[in-house]
C-alpha cells in the first residue's frame, strides 16, 4: 500500500477515532464511518470525537463520513472497529461495496453470542461468512485508544491463517511507535483477546472489593492458565498466550484506568448494578459479551474455567461479588498447572 491511498474505518469509538488518526498520519486519506449519525454530527462540526476520545483532534486527512456505502469507495484498506455484537450487521451492509481488491484489517474483540444448538462465532468467522475469504487480518493487542492517540510506545498483533495476510496489515499500521508483529495463530490469537476480557473483568471485582496486588497476581496468573486451557482445546497454540495478544492484552486490560472491563467489575463490586454500570460507561465492554459464548465453549470442550464461571454468575444470576471470590476461594487444593 502506498501513501495517499484511501483507508476506511468502520467504527468511530475511542479505537476507531485512533487508528483512523493513526493511518492517516502515516499519508493516507481516511474516511471514519460509524451508526451514531448524531455523534458523527459533532465530530465533522468540532473535529474532534468528545464523546469517545476527548482532547485528541482529528487529523486534517480524517474524512467523517455519514454514508456507507460511498465512503467505501475506491478503498484500497479497510479497518473493523465496531463492537463486536454489531459486526455481522454491518459486514451485511458493506458487502455489496466492499472494493473486490481492499485489505481488511479487523480491531474489533469479543465473540458473537450464538444461538441455540449453535457455537460462538470469533470475529474473523463472522466476517468470513458475512464476505468470504479474502485478504483479512485481525489487529489485537496491549492498546489501549488513549495511549495509543497521544503517540505512547505500543505493540500490537496482526494474526491471520496465511501469514502473507498477516504481513501486509503489519506493513499497512506499522509505526517506530506503534509496532506491529505478524502471527500465523488466528485462533489462539482471536481466543485470547477476546477471553482476556473476562478475567480483566474478574481483576476490576478484586479492585472493587478493595484486595490486594497479592490477589490480582494470583487472579491474572490463574485466569492465563484458564485463558490457555480453553484456548488450547479450542485449536490455539499454548504460546501465543503467553504473547502480546495474550498476556501481553491480559495485563494492560487488567490493570489500567482506561480499561472498560476492569471498570465494570470494580463498580460491580462496590455493589452497583450491571445495567447501571453499562448506562454509565457508555461505551463497550467487550467481557461482558464474551462471558456467555466463552463458558458455553468450555463446557462443550469440558474444559474447567472456574474464574469465567464465577464472572457469569455475577453478571447474570446475581450473585454477589464477595460470594464469586468465596467460591473460588473454597476450590480443593490443586497442582499448579
Amino acid at each position: 500500500m502506498t501513501v495517499r491511498e484511501k483507508a476506511v474505518v468502520l467504527g468511530a469509538g475511542s479505537w476507531g477515532t485512533t487508528l483512523a488518526n493513526h493511518l492517516a498520519a502515516g499519508g493516507r486519506r481516511v474516511a471514519l464511518w460509524d451508526g451514531n449519525a448524531a455523534n458523527l454530527e459533532r465530530m465533522r462540526a468540532e473535529r474532534t470525537n468528545a464523546k469517545y476520545l476527548p482532547g485528541i483532534a482529528l487529523h486534517e486527512s480524517v474524512e467523517v463520513v455519514s454514508e456507507l456505502v460511498a465512503g467505501l469507495e475506491g478503498a484500497a484498506l479497510v479497518t473493523w472497529a465496531v463492537p463486536s455484537v454489531a459486526l455481522r450487521e454491518v459486514a451485511r451492509r458493506v458487502r455489496p461495496a466492499l472494493p473486490p481488491d481492499a485489505l481488511e484489517a479487523c480491531a474489533s474483540k469479543g465473540l458473537e453470542p450464538a444461538a441455540a444448538g449453535e457455537r460462538p462465532r470469533r470475529m474473523s468467522e463472522v466476517l468470513g461468512e458475512e464476505l468470504g475469504e479474502r485478504p483479512r487480518a485481525m489487529l489485537v493487542g496491549p492498546s489501549h485508544a488513549e495511549e495509543v492517540a497521544r503517540g505512547v510506545p505500543t505493540s500490537i498483533v496482526a494474526a491471520a491463517e496465511r501469514m502473507e495476510w498477516a504481513e501486509r496489515v503489519q506493513q499497512a499500521f506499522f509505526a517506530p511507535r506503534f509496532r506491529v508483529y505478524a502471527q500465523d495463530d488466528l485462533v489462539g490469537v482471536e481466543f485470547a483477546s477476546a477471553l482476556k476480557n473476562v478475567i480483566a473483568l474478574a481483576a476490576g471485582v478484586s479492585d472493587g472489593l478493595g484486595y490486594g496486588d497479592n490477589t490480582k497476581g494470583a487472579l491474572l496468573t490463574r485466569g492465563l492458565a484458564e485463558m490457555s486451557r480453553l484456548g488450547i482445546a479450542l485449536g490455539g497454540r499454548r504460546e501465543t498466550f503467553y504473547g502480546l495478544s495474550g498476556m501481553g492484552d491480559l495485563v494492560t486490560t487488567a490493570i489500567s484506568r482506561h480499561s472498560r472491563n476492569r471498570r465494570v467489575g470494580e463498580q460491580l463490586a462496590q455493589g452497583k448494578s450491571l445495567e447501571e454500570v453499562l448506562v454509565a460507561l457508555g461505551q463497550v465492554a467487550e467481557g461482558v459479551n464474551t462471558a456467555r459464548p466463552a463458558q458455553a465453549l468450555a463446557a462443550t470442550h469440558g474444559v474447567d474455567v472456574p474464574i469465567t464461571r464465577e464472572v457469569c454468575a455475577l453478571l447474570f444470576e446475581g450473585k454477589s461479588a464477595i460470594d464469586a471470590l468465596a467460591a473460588l476461594l473454597a476450590r480443593d487444593p490443586k497442582r499448579e498447572g
